[in-house]
């Protein structure tokens, strides 16, 4: 019999718009600000998908743009 692994979240964080690149550290960074107990949910994966999520769509700015 195995084992059930631990499920981890359907985190879709590369198609956020809140996934950035940091500069100073050279990695991909959430820069939405979560409080505590947000976060901390979050890291111990007791949500499935992130509440805040929005899709990034970079057409979608430069549409408004023009």
């Amino acid at each position: 019999m195995s084992t059930p692994e631990k499920k981890t979240p359907q985190s879709r964080c590369d198609m956020c718009m809140y996934y950035d690149y940091d500069d100073e550290t050279e990695q991909y960074v959430c820069v939405l600000d979560l409080d505590e107990d947000e976060l901390e949910a979050f890291l111990s994966y007791q949500t499935q998908n992130c509440p805040y999520f929005r899709f990034y769509e970079e057409y979608k700015l430069v549409e408004r743009q023009n």
